[in-house]
């Protein structure tokens, strides 16, 4: 399901076309999808990427769709990955007070907005890099709107809770009946259930390693 058909079908569900109600129908988009990402981890919202630690530099920009860490991984210089382990910043703090205790670093910490770029975070790492490491970085992030994409992966393989998660934030716009509304929840946490079921379930794991599934016959 495309944005465009999405969009109409939301109306045509509700059977309202008013100007105002339509020109509000991306919000309600945008406000499924999120809901959405913050409850199933589908394997759409990771995303990876590589970059470069600073030599004497204890802090690390993060990306700028950054929104929680996976993992971080230090590459050495023979190539090995050498994966750090996510601690508080009091900690680092504590375990390496000054920035000359320099090494390859071996923690990370979300230290809070860059001084250049206040809506955005940084790291900071211990002990502070004592050469231009390599760095690799698996994210979690919002992937673009359908609104301004078009087609997206949600879109195109679970338009089910789309769907029905717009329609919950459409009818509240519209401050609609409470058992339609309960109805459209229900149908909702249905099809999310079957969302988790993918991305929280059968997306991690494989026939070799949790064997195949199996119904238990009575």
């Amino acid at each position: 399901m495309n944005y465009a058909t999405l969009s109409a079908t939301i109306s045509t569900y509700l059977q309202n076309y008013e100007t105002d109600f339509v020109a509000n129908i991306p919000t309600f988009v945008k406000q499924a999808e999120q809901r959405i990402y913050n409850a199933v981890q589908f394997p759409s919202l990771r995303k990876n990427v590589t970059g470069t630690m600073t030599a004497s530099n204890q802090y690390l920009a993060a990306p700028d769709d950054f929104l929680a860490p996976y993992s971080v991984a230090v590459i050495d210089g023979t190539g090995q990955y050498q994966f750090l382990l996510n601690k508080d910043v009091n900690f680092i703090r504590e375990a390496y007070p000054t920035v000359a205790a320099t090494g390859l670093p071996k923690y990370y910490a979300i230290f809070g907005p860059r001084s250049a770029q206040p809506t955005e975070l940084s790291f900071i790492l211990g002990p502070t890099p004592d050469s231009a490491y390599s760095v690799e970085m698996h994210y979690y992030f919002y992937p673009e709107s359908i609104v301004t994409a078009s087609t997206t992966w949600l879109g195109d393989n679970f338009d089910t809770v789309l769907l029905y998660g717009c329609l919950i934030e459409a009818y509240t716009f519209l401050k609609g009946e409470a058992d339609l509304l309960a109805l459209y929840d229900g149908k909702y946490k249905e099809a999310l259930a079957l969302a988790k079921r993918l991305g929280d379930g059968m997306d991690r794991q494989d026939a070799y390693r949790s064997g195949q599934y199996r119904q238990p016959v009575n």
